[in-house]
Order: structure tokens, then C-alpha cells, then sequence
């Protein structure tokens, strides 16, 4: 979670998902930048399965032109299939990555919702650490739900609303303070 002091406008309220982290550097995907175009225009073969908005998302600024999907499986998902098994990679409960070169008719039954983004968030080694300790990062718990949310412009305040003690008062952090 991006705090107040992260004005960068990539970066400035944004709620990333980090999908991976090591001594390598760390990657992650920004949940609440919706775009202008939508799954139908870019990946056509997933709209079906797109929730509300329905677009594709802006996941960060390394590599824009590159496709990534997130899926949340379907609560009633019984097993899996060897199809499902190559193209969905668990993450955070129900939610994972999704091969989205995969054939949507052979895993999309056992798929709830899946979000597309352009590009993704990414740090080099010790780059992230270094911007924890600037105060420029919040880090909290995420729930499947924040992947795949029909409300991603409100998810900065609502994931800061479910936190406990003085972290909960940001949710009500107003965008400029100047103007309070």
C-alpha cells in the first residue's frame, strides 16, 4: 500500500499485490488502475470472464506492453484439471496467476473472475527495502477479493479501513491535505 508520502503518480494510492519477492528484486501488480481499454478490445478470448470494469487494468510501468492475468477460482471448483493445473498458478487463496495464452474453453469453467493487466510493478535488488524504510510503502495482508473487486477505485481506503489501530485512520486520508 502506497502511504501519503508516495506521490509519484504511478505509485501515488495505489494498492500492489507482489507476486514475487527474493533476493533478486521484487514483483507485484498495482489493483486499482483501471484503464481505458477494455478485455474485449485487447484479449478478447477472456471477456466472458472480466468483471466490472471490465477494461484492462494498469499493473505497473515495467514492460506496459506485456499481458498479465490474475484469476480467482470458482468456490465450487472441485480438482483440477491437468489444463488447469499448467495454467493457474495459486497465490493468494483463490486467487493466481492465469497462463493467459491458455485455451479459455478448458479452464474457464473451473474460473470466477479474471482481471488483465498491462505490465507490472517492478524493484531491483534491496530497492524495495530501501523504499519501506523511506516510509513510501505500507505493508498489509491482502485478501482474494482486492484482485478482483468491481470498486478498484475505492480499494486504497477500503483496504486501509479493514486494518487495525492507527493505520485504519488513513482510509479517510484526504488526496491533498492542503485543501482540508
Amino acid at each position: 500500500m502506497a502511504t501519503p508520502l508516495l506521490r509519484e503518480p504511478t505509485f501515488h494510492r495505489s494498492v500492489v499485490l507482489m507476486l514475487d519477492h527474493d533476493d533478486d528484486g521484487a514483483l507485484g501488480l498495482v489493483l486499482n488502475r483501471p484503464g481505458k481499454l477494455t478485455v474485449g478490445d485487447t484479449v478478447p478470448e477472456w471477456r466472458s470472464f472480466a468483471p466490472e470494469p471490465s477494461v484492462l487494468f494498469m499493473g505497473g510501468p515495467v514492460e506496459p506492453q506485456r499481458a498479465v492475468g490474475l484469476a480467482r477460482l470458482r468456490s465450487d471448483t472441485s480438482g483440477s484439471s491437468p489444463e488447469l493445473q499448467a495454467a493457474f498458478d495459486p497465490l493468494l487463496g483463490s486467487v493466481g496467476t492465469l497462463d493467459l495464452t491458455a485455451d479459455p474453453d478448458l479452464v474457464g469453467g473451473a474460473l470466477d473472475a479474471v482481471r488483465i493487466f498491462a505490465g507490472y510493478a517492478g524493484w531491483g535488488p534491496g530497492q524495495l527495502e530501501g523504499e519501506l524504510l523511506e516510509g513510501a510503502w505500507w505493508v498489509v495482508d491482502a485478501e482474494a477479493d482486492d484482485a478482483v473487486g468491481t470498486a478498484p477505485d475505492d480499494l486504497w481506503a477500503h483496504v486501509l479501513a479493514r486494518q487495525s489501530g492507527s493505520l485504519k485512520a488513513f482510509a479517510r486520508y484526504p488526496d491533498d491535505p492542503s485543501v482540508n
